[in-house]
């Protein structure tokens, strides 16, 4: 089995600007992911990266792709990893496709998922109404009735989306008030196609072979809203369940320190991943290329 200096896990801002770090090293190194451009790519209206004032989500994991295949670099694509467990001073990395690759170094990328809402309906209507991602999805639902599940920046994102597509779209949020960004806030109040249900949870996704209804419970009132599309933004899970030994926090959230190392020498995590206090593209961008320099100079010091 071939041993390479470095893996890098994910191809989120993160794992791309990692491996970029890691073509201009020169290092012997192998990328291992499920997709391109992760979280990136479910993205809209991108205003706050440095270099580009507007920029659409998949318009920049596009940039980010050509910058990383630009050095010819060796892409797993597709191919989603199940365990890292150090042994021996080397790094095992398995694969769910069977297969088994090590390296004297490790940067687990791998990003976040969705979290789901866990009600009755969620998982038969998923993909048949229920959608995790506005960005891909949201044109499927045009001249529709929608619902967005959450109250943060997210759900926000969603809803911007949404309202130039849809009917209309109505907002569950179990808190009193929308969370996020005040801008996105205020565009979202202002629109005239938006329903706000605050303080309000979703019980149950309803419908025959696809979706048709949402039930709700607003204060201790039922009601039933009508809609075509559910699409949940309540927030994301790390994905790191498959990293042996390396401690975490309480949300599952790597503990990295503030070189990106982990508490076993060899293993680095950078980006949503880990424990780092904001989760932004450009942050995990620039935690990406920490955390390859820091592999760098462990191999150089090993």
């Amino acid at each position: 089995m071939q041993t390479y200096d470095l893996i890098i896990i994910g191809a989120g801002p993160a794992g791309i600007t990692a491996t970029v770090y890691a073509a201009r090293k020169k290092m012997d190194f192998l990328v291992i992911t499920g997709d391109i451009g992760g979280q990136t790519a479910w993205s809209s209206d991108i205003e706050n990266y440095t270099g580009y004032q507007f920029i659409s989500g998949p318009d920049l994991v596009q940039k980010f792709e050509e910058h990383m295949r630009s050095y010819h670099t060796n892409v797993k694509e597709g191919e989603g990893v199940t365990e890292v467990e150090k042994s021996a001073g080397l790094v095992l990395v398995k694969t769910d496709k069977g297969l088994e690759y090590q390296a004297k170094s490790v940067i687990i990328a791998s990003g976040k998922r969705s979290r789901e809402l866990n009600v009755p309906g969620e998982k038969e209507y998923r993909n048949k109404g229920v959608s995790y991602c506005a960005t891909c999805d949201g044109p499927i639902f045009s001249a529709k009735d929608v619902a967005i599940i959450g109250g943060g920046n997210s759900a926000l994102d969603a809803c911007l989306q949404l309202i130039r597509i849809a009917r209309q779209v109505y907002i569950i949020n179990n808190v009193p008030q929308l969370a996020g960004d005040a801008i996105m806030r205020q565009k979202v109040e202002a629109a005239a196609n938006v329903s706000i249900f605050n303080n309000s949870k979703v019980t149950a996704v309803l419908g025959d072979k696809m979706v048709k209804a949402i039930r709700i419970n607003q204060e201790g009132e039922e009601k039933t809203l009508s809609v075509q599309g559910v699409f949940v933004e309540i927030g994301l899970i790390p994905n790191s369940d498959f990293v042996k030994g390396v401690e975490k926090n309480a949300q599952g959230e790597i503990i990295i320190n503030n070189r990106n190392a982990t508490n076993i020498p060899g293993i680095f995590a950078a980006g949503d991943v880990t424990d780092v206090s904001e989760k932004q593209i450009i942050i995990a961008a620039g935690e990406g290329s920490k955390a390859c320099l820091s592999a760098f100079r462990y191999l150089a010091r090993h």
